[in-house]
């Protein structure tokens, strides 16, 4: 059942903003109407849409009549102070201008009526089903992409399909030459702010044969573009059914986005509930849908630059896309995070599910990932930090390192606290290690590495000579002129732990 809190909190991103709130927020809604009488009675429902109303006075006279729990109403710039001794009861929800009533009602009644469905997995609307009544009525094969041309529904018609097309099918997306293609022919200039459709020309050497394109828009917000292959030009009236084809497409991702918003959110609170520590651990994995047995707990960060917001929604889309049933992992965004429960023991698994979620994302975003050591349920908590501190191991090392899993790198991460350690000063400056690291920067010699080839040779001077390129003999002398410098002792075997220690804390990469 959504809230009244869930309402709010999705509508905020779609420009609608509470104004007033004497209900509570867990208020759960079921129902949806406009103002209405019919047989003599008025149409109750718990959400009201207050379409023509004319004054908040009156929407509230309405949202009352209806028994409704919150009105939505067009913002007409009346300051806060105008719902002062209100006792309706009733949350008013005010409608930024640049939104249609039409769209708003689809992402309403997507929220609310179908909420129950949504939780349990249900899939989005059939994008498909609508390219193949689109291909019918423009006599074209017709292809549905995001704003990034990455496809997201296409025909089975395939009369005047051309090989971009079928290309930008195989691969998802369209090819960056046919990206520029169409940017040096201002296609991408015109979506940005017209509605009208426009014709693309053929270019033989990109596999273009001609083709309309329209702006999939909802108010001032571009969510993808409507394509029609076709040799020259529409006219009527497949021109206006490619426009009015736009506006369905723009009111079914509406709808799509409202549902996987309300999907990620109850998803998002079930996967942080575990992560956290969460006494009903195995209600709340069973509700997420996962099987029980072993998983890992997956870390990731993506951005471009300095920018790190834009990255990660996109990888939160990107690692959420699909349902339930169609997708491995559950997923949250915590802070600048996304972590994802991935079933399995297989780190390599982990490692394919990331290189998967990078692959998505456009070439110039950086992704970083940590992977946690299989746990239950009830061990999450530690498998979260386990997998943050694989994430920040991975962001030191270099850029083509795979992702570190906790179990093969646990050695590292123990490693790389103590040299967190090491960079706040708590690091020893005096004794043998920094006497001798003193001298070599005094004198120009190479006993620090010296002295760390040898133990980790387990203080075989052959092993350590070919460590450090030098005859054994050269290992002896050195050490010997160690042992005048500082006193080693190095046939003491906490001496010999300590210095590994420290020089491991001290060793940066």
């Amino acid at each position: 059942m959504v809230t009244l809190d869930r309402l709010v909190n999705v509508l905020g991103s779609y420009g609608v903003r509470l104004r007033f709130c004497p209900t509570p927020r867990s208020t759960e809604l079921s129902s949806v109407v406009v103002p209405e009488v019919a047989d003599g009675e008025t149409v109750i429902g718990d959400v009201l849409l207050a379409v023509g109303a004319e004054s908040v006075d009156e929407a509230l006279r309405w949202a009352v009549a209806a028994r409704a729990a919150v009105v939505l109403l067009r913002d007409d710039g009346e300051d806060d102070t105008v719902f002062t001794g209100m006792v309706e009861g009733v949350a008013v929800m005010v409608v930024d201008s640049s939104v249609t009533w039409s769209d708003l009602s689809a992402i309403v009644y997507g929220l609310v009526l179908e909420g129950r469905e949504t939780e349990s997995g249900r899939g989005p609307t059939d994008l498909f089903a609508l390219a193949d009544r689109l291909a019918e009525v423009t006599g074209g094969a017709v292809t549905i992409e995001d704003p990034l041309l990455r496809v997201l529904a296409y025909s089975t018609m395939q009369q005047n399909a051309d090989p971009a097309r079928v290309s930008t099918i195989m691969n998802r997306q369209a090819a960056e030459p046919l990206r520029e293609l169409f940017e040096s022919q201002g296609v991408f200039a015109h979506l940005a702010v017209s509605d009208e459709p426009l014709f693309v020309s053929a270019d033989a050497e990109h596999g273009v044969s001609g083709r309309m394109v329209a702006a999939v828009r909802s108010g001032r917000e571009l969510m993808g573009s409507l394509w029609v292959a076709c040799q020259k030009p529409l006219a009527e009236p497949e021109r206006t059914a490619l426009a009015d084809g736009a506006r369905t497409v723009a009111l079914h991702l509406l709808r799509s986005r409202a549902s996987a918003d309300l999907e990620r959110q109850v998803e998002s609170e079930l996967v942080l509930r575990l992560l956290t520590g969460s006494p009903d651990a195995a209600a709340s994995a069973s509700r997420l849908g996962l099987p029980q047995g072993l998983m890992r707990v997956i870390a990731i960060q993506a951005f471009t630059g300095s920018d790190r917001d834009a990255g990660l929604l996109l990888a939160f889309e990107q690692a959420t896309t699909g349902f339930g049933w169609s997708r491995p992992g559950r997923s949250a965004l915590a802070g600048n995070t996304i972590y994802t429960l991935l079933p399995g023991e297989d780190a390599m698994a982990a490692r394919r599910w990331i290189a998967g979620v990078h692959a998505a994302l456009p070439e110039r975003f950086t992704v970083f990932a940590g992977i946690s050591k299989a746990a239950g349920a009830t061990d999450l908590p530690a498998a979260r930090h386990e997998a943050d501190e694989c994430l920040a191991l991975h962001e030191v090392k270099p850029s083509n390192s795979q992702p570190p899993a906790y179990d093969e790198s646990w050695d590292e991460i123990l490693l790389q606290r103590l040299r967190t350690a090491a960079r706040s000063g708590r690091t020893p400056d005096r004794g043998p290690v920094a006497e001798l690291r003193r001298h070599d920067a005094d004198h120009s010699t190479d006993y620090v590495a010296t002295l760390k080839a040898w133990l980790e040779a387990l203080g075989d001077p052959t092993e350590a000579g070919h460590r450090l390129g030098v005859h054994e003999n050269t290992v002896r002398y050195r050490l010997r002129k160690m042992s005048e410098i500082t006193d080693l002792q190095l046939d003491d075997s906490s001496k010999r732990l300590a210095m590994m220690i420290e020089l491991a804390a001290t060793e940066t990469f």
